[in-house]
């Protein structure tokens, strides 16, 4: 698999039900769709970067067969992570600048050291390509936040969320055996 294509289906999975999908969930009740898209895209385009970067930074010093590894636990701690789920702690509360300046600093605060966040290191470090990590992770972002604007917005809460997120974890898990293996 690709870079490009695997980054933006790892972040896909990981974002089903993540805090930083439930946020935007969130910010999209308050404000404009189309405002909190942009904010989204502004906050995750500079946080994945410097994710992709570090990541290609870490791969140029410890040694392959370490990263691999590591890569593939990741995965699986990512799966379960996805098992466990996020919950808003008021993220969606404590920013007061205009609606787009506070969905993009809540949003990117939100994200550091997020599993998503984690995600665009690991994957970085694995394929060695920031600018494909780094698009991949963020059209990724942008799509699992889309589907849970429109979800939100137009479904309620219909969907079995418990059924997308275990879904979701047991895709992780399985990349993460396949790579351990």
């Amino acid at each position: 698999m690709n870079a490009f294509l695997a980054s933006l289906v790892f972040v896909v999975l990981a974002e089903m039900g993540d805090k930083t999908q439930l946020l935007a969930m969130a910010f999209a009740a308050k404000f404009r769709w189309q405002t909190v898209m942009w904010a989204v895209f502004v906050a995750t385009a500079a946080n994945h970067l410097g994710a992709a970067a570090a990541g290609n930074w870490l791969a140029s010093v410890v040694p392959l067969a370490t990263i691999k590894v590591v890569a593939a636990a990741s995965f699986i701690l990512f799966g379960l992570w996805t098992i466990r789920g996020d919950r808003l702690e008021g993220e969606d509360e404590r920013y007061h600048f205009s609606p787009f300046w506070t969905v993009a600093v809540a949003f990117f605060i939100a994200e550091m050291g997020d599993k998503t966040q984690l995600a665009t290191i690991s994957l970085a470090v694995e394929y060695r390509a920031v600018w494909t990590v780094w698009m991949g992770t963020t059209l990724g972002m942008m799509v699992s936040n889309a589907i849970g604007i429109v979800v939100g917005n137009l479904m309620g809460r219909r969907l079995p969320e418990r059924a997308i997120k275990w879904a979701a974890a047991l895709i992780f898990i399985a990349f993460g055996v396949w790579g351990l293996w």
